[in-house]
């Protein structure tokens, strides 16, 4: 099939993911056309999503949160018709995900629910995996736009479905890099050289794919974004909005959603999250970290503090966050 005959695909949300969808469908012969909130210096950039809308039968969002992608969707309207496919890849609640399947819904149009997993390197070579919430046979019909930048898709349900599975995923990676955080600063203050943790687990059944991305940033102070500490903070935080009222406590993400918190509110939230090691004051983790951010917050650097046991120090200022910690202290001081 000649490029000319390949399906037309919208693009909404340019930010560095969105902006590499677009380049790698475009390097496959797709018409892509696209539109962000603010202008950018793309081909094809329309003045609304209505008219991308009206210009591609597939459409991929790659919009910041759930209100956006809400907006977005009510933007398109009655511009979708039945021939349109709306795939969401940003990780919104899984009630944003159900409210957004329902308003493409509306108008006769096919919805999936399509985070993916992979970094802005993956992106770049092809490399994501999608994880699918909706119907197989709506999934069939934009394979051929999925594998142009997927390494492997994957069906994981209804709509609804993928959602979950990419927040539980999100739960696991920040959790193992919050510990690792605290691993090396173990080591710190034992006196051991942090290399040697590295060596450790290369031997060790605690070792991970995210271990292995990201202790070579937390060694060198590397912290240019490929996921931010906003972004893991906003999944961790739907994480826990979802099992309100469900009878069940998450104690691991609650805490590591507070070290995120505490990034946050030290400026680093658009860091990458292995940024979490700058809580620490091991050689690598303040490379790049403004002296004066140091001096002036002393509590966000807790492990400086050779007796410091609060689960939130870290975060001053702040009441815990959801979990077996804040009742736990809370029963202490009645």
């Amino acid at each position: 099939m000649g490029p000319s005959l390949k399906t037309s695909v919208g693009v909404i949300g340019m930010g560095i993911i969105g902006s590499l969808i677009a380049a790698a469908l475009r390097r496959a012969g797709h018409p892509v056309f696209v539109w962000n909130r603010s202008p950018r210096a793309e081909p094809n950039f329309l003045s609304s999503p209505r008219e991308v809308a009206e210009s591609a039968d597939i459409i991929q969002l790659f919009v910041r949160d759930g209100e956006a992608l809400l907006e977005v969707i009510r933007a398109m309207g009655s511009s979708l018709t039945a021939s349109h496919v709306v795939m969401n890849h940003a990780t919104v609640s899984p009630a944003e995900t159900l409210e957004a399947a329902r308003l493409v819904a509306e108008q006769g149009a096919a919805f999936l629910d399509t985070p993916f997993t992979g970094s802005r390197d993956a992106a770049t070579e092809g490399q994501l995996v999608y994880y699918v919430g909706g119907e197989e046979s709506v999934l069939e019909r934009v394979s051929p736009v999925l594998k142009a930048t997927a390494k492997a898709i994957l069906l994981m349900g209804p709509v609804g479905a993928a959602t979950y599975v990419k927040v539980a995923t999100n739960m696991i990676s920040a959790a193992q890099i919050e510990a690792l955080a605290e691993a090396l600063a173990l080591l710190d203050r034992g006196g051991v050289p942090l290399p040697r943790l590295k060596e450790a687990l290369q031997y060790n059944v605690s070792n991970s794919g995210a271990l292995g991305a990201k202790l070579p940033l937390m060694l060198s102070g590397d912290f240019a974004p490929r996921f931010s500490v906003k972004n893991m903070l906003k999944d961790l935080q739907i994480a826990l909005r979802a099992v309100e009222g469900k009878g069940i406590d998450l104690p691991s993400t609650s805490a590591t959603a507070g070290a995120l918190m505490g990034a946050v509110q030290a400026g680093w939230g658009d860091d990458d999250f292995a940024s979490l090691a700058r809580h620490y004051a091991y050689a690598g983790s303040v490379k790049d970290l403004p002296e004066a951010s140091v001096s002036k917050s002393p509590d966000l650097v807790p492990a400086a503090k050779e007796h410091s046991k609060e689960t939130t120090a870290f975060v001053p200022d702040r009441k815990p966050f959801l979990g077996i910690f804040g009742r736990s202290r809370a029963s202490k001081s009645s």
